[in-house]
């Protein structure tokens, strides 16, 4: 019985230092290709998410990075790519668009998913080594193959409910701070030419469609009382 665990149980432990270490890796790659943001317009716009949360500030950096794209640390820096900064510059991209971005991945931090998962690549390849050690005692040859495929789907579905709880914290958070949810979902609507590349089955996509995002915003709000802004709970 011991003898048939241990592989698992290598596996498991392989998967815990794949992990540990690809999150480090990660953290490390992140601070020494980025620098803080220096917008005065989006430090202002910042500073009201920051009041509407209760804390000082929000740490806002620039990750040297020509795709579009945020993202959280999870010790609280919120990172957007020098790509997505240059949308903003040329105008594709409004300061209070970009600011729904930084609310999102605020969102990210505030409910655990950036330390849960360390970046979404650094938990799949701790989830693909631990497939690989378990499957390939069951179906030698394929046991690799078979671990991508699982990997990349639960990877996938638990990123594409990731956004969706993120997108809601954000819905709250931009209406807590008097900048309401239409510059969320206008950048939804332009996410797609932004981002300049196609679209792969949904299921297998890390993110929703940007249609289906402003679906849930709109019936979110929707539910929404008059009055007091929503309540948002304070990154970690």
């Amino acid at each position: 019985m011991l003898a048939r665990l241990l592989p698992l149980l290598f596996g498991l432990g392989a998967g815990l230092v794949i992990w540990h270490f690809s999150a480090w890796r990660t953290l490390k790659a992140l601070s020494a290709r980025s620098v803080p943001l220096a917008d005065a317009r989006l430090l202002a716009l910042c500073d009201r998410l920051a009041a509407a949360l209760g804390v000082q500030s929000v740490p806002m950096r620039i990750y040297e990075e020509p795709a579009v794209n945020g993202l959280a640390a999870p010790d609280g820096q919120i990172f957007l790519t020098r790509g997505f900064y240059e949308r903003y510059r040329s105008g594709a991209v409004t300061a209070e668009e970009l600011t729904s971005v930084i609310a999102h991945e605020l969102g990210h931090v505030a409910l655990g998913h950036a330390r849960r998962r360390m970046i979404d690549f650094s938990a799949q390849n701790a989830m693909r080594a631990v497939l690989v050690a378990l499957l390939s005692r069951f179906v030698p040859g394929l046991g690799a193959w078979l671990a991508d495929l699982i990997s990349g789907l639960l990877a996938a579905r638990l990123s594409r409910q990731d956004e969706y709880e993120a997108d809601a914290y954000a819905a709250a958070l931009l209406t807590k701070a008097g900048l309401g949810t239409e510059p969320q979902r206008r950048l939804f609507a332009k996410l797609d030419a932004l981002a300049g590349s196609g679209r792969g089955p949904a299921w297998l996509m890390s993110h929703p469609a940007p249609r289906e995002r402003i679906a849930a915003i709109e019936r979110l709000t929707a539910g929404w009382p008059p009055g007091p802004a929503p309540t948002v709970a304070e990154p970690d």
